[in-house]
């Protein structure tokens, strides 16, 4: 029995859902989770689909939170895994990491500080609004990481934030709840957007 076999289970699920939902389509974005008792986690590999990753482990690499690869382990990780490694590593109460190019989020953030909880549903599943941070990088260098964490401590229980330009970053106890925020913020930045046309 392969020693991530219910990780990948979970990543590939969180994948696929985030891929048929069209929040994340071609060969961008990512995600990963905690490798549980062990100082890493699983990514997705550079450069596939989310649509490509299985449960047997394609399109997955597990390691360490310095960047080398855990024991068996081949492929080359997102070039975004710094980030997940930040995240993972700092923050214990967060197992999962998905971050996709959403549209609706993408747009809305390109000229707002924040999306506000516009929807009773939203209020209750996000509980504040998602700030928008703006690193202006195609990946969001180690100088930077900081900001990111910040934002974690000073808003307890935040559950995602928006790289203007970039897209949508959801955390959660596994890559499943995680992929379920970022469809949360996804929908509430649709609205919003829907909203603020009308009234403008």
């Amino acid at each position: 029995m392969n020693c991530y076999a219910d990780i990948y289970r979970d990543l590939t699920v969180a994948a696929h859902r985030a891929y048929r939902r069209g929040i994340q389509t071609g060969s961008g974005g990512n995600l990963s989770a905690r490798v549980s008792r062990a100082d890493g986690m699983v990514v997705k590999s550079s450069g596939g689909s989310f649509a490509d990753c299985s449960e047997s482990g394609a399109g997955w690499v597990a390691m360490n939170f310095d960047g080398t690869l855990l024991p068996d382990q081949q492929g080359t990780p997102t070039r975004e895994w710094l980030l997940h490694a930040a995240i993972l590593e700092r923050l214990p109460g967060i197992g999962g990491v998905v971050h996709c190019h959403s549209p609706w989020s993408i747009a809305w953030a390109h000229k707002h500080a924040e999306l506000p909880m516009s929807t009773w549903h939203s209020r209750l599943k996000l509980g504040c609004p998602i700030p928008v941070l703006d690193i202006p990088a195609a990946v969001v260098p180690k100088v930077d990481m900081e900001t990111v964490l910040r934002l974690f401590r000073d808003i307890p229980g935040l559950p995602a934030f928006i790289l203007r330009g970039h897209g949508v970053v959801a955390v959660g106890k596994t890559a499943t709840d995680a992929e379920h925020v970022a469809e949360m913020v996804e929908e509430t930045a649709q609205i919003s957007a829907l909203q603020y046309m009308m009234h403008h």
